[in-house]
């Protein structure tokens, strides 16, 4: 969740920083911790306003209860307790661009520059040096510092629909790559752990990472294997070659927004295992 202050000063082309807040936690200590005086944002004092990505009751409620006006997509019954709600799009759209509209809808109303109206194909994550040297660190132990590996992401948290969002062939992934010289390896937080061992016994276990060094490791990798998971939209971020994998949700809405990405898979069937190691070969052979 994000909120927007109101102000009439912004970089062209979307806000400056200065000008939002990334809400942590309550909505009430993240507004506290917001000490900006109120006559530096913007002639109307710039109140905090709300903007609401998820769709649900629970999110409007929230900033509801914390008196935070907000935005939002008008759904599961919320109008009445959002400020500015928006008509969702009629047409079909992946999330990236579904949110992009909401957010230009609600700064509109809001004054500040809207941005471009389609959203860019790279989302281009700038990493910090030291996020960038935390990757190769994490490597030194158990690769040479030259050697191209395959990070697999054999999790995903959650279910969709009551359907788990693995899929289960990454064990006989991971063997027929390392049996073509390939070095396989991957870096689950720490609460994942046990269950990747289970998916992925032979792959080499890194140390844990934060979201930054992570999203350079992926950067680093010859390609990143994964299922539609946090993972897949870290490593599109970072404009990382990966191939997602899915089984139970949908590629045109929920896929990585990279062009470097390739998906195979569909909602309601996963990927068949000689399929994904095909695919997995062609992309590091450079084929496509």
């Amino acid at each position: 969740m994000t909120a927007p202050r109101a102000s009439t000063r912004g970089r062209a082309g979307g806000l400056a920083e200065e000008y939002y807040t990334a809400l942590r936690g309550r909505v009430g200590h993240a507004r506290a911790a917001d000490a900006t005086p109120r006559g530096a944002r913007g002639g109307d004092g710039g109140r905090a306003r709300g903007l609401l990505l998820p769709d649900s009751l629970s999110s409007a409620l929230v900033f509801r209860l914390a008196g935070l006006p907000s935005a939002g997509y008008r759904d599961d019954g919320r109008s009445l307790l959002l400020r500015w709600p928006v008509d969702k799009p009629d047409a079909s759209l992946h999330a990236v661009e579904s949110w992009h509209y909401l957010t230009r809808a609600a700064l509109t109303r809001w004054g500040p520059p809207a941005g471009p109206a389609p959203p860019a194909p790279p989302l281009d994550l700038p990493l910090p040096p030291a996020h960038a040297r935390a990757a190769p660190e994490a490597l030194a132990a158990p690769l040479p510092a030259a050697q191209r590996f395959v990070l697999i992401a054999p999790t995903a948290t959650g279910l969709h629909k009551g359907k788990i969002k693995v899929w289960p062939g990454f064990d006989t992934l991971t063997r027929g790559l390392q049996n073509q010289g390939h070095t396989v390896v991957m870096c689950p937080p720490p609460a994942e752990t046990d269950e990747a061992r289970r998916n992925a016994p032979t792959a080499q276990l890194l140390p844990p990472l934060s979201l930054g060094a992570f999203a350079a490791l992926t950067a680093r990798s010859a390609l990143v294997i994964c299922n539609d998971s946090g993972v897949s939209h870290v490593a599109a971020a970072a404009s990382a070659r990966q191939l997602t994998l899915f089984g139970v949700t949908r590629p045109g809405r929920t896929g990585p927004w990279s062009p470097r990405a390739v998906c195979v898979g569909a909602e309601d069937a996963w990927p068949p295992e000689d399929e994904v190691e095909q695919q997995a070969r062609r992309l590091l052979d450079g084929q496509q």
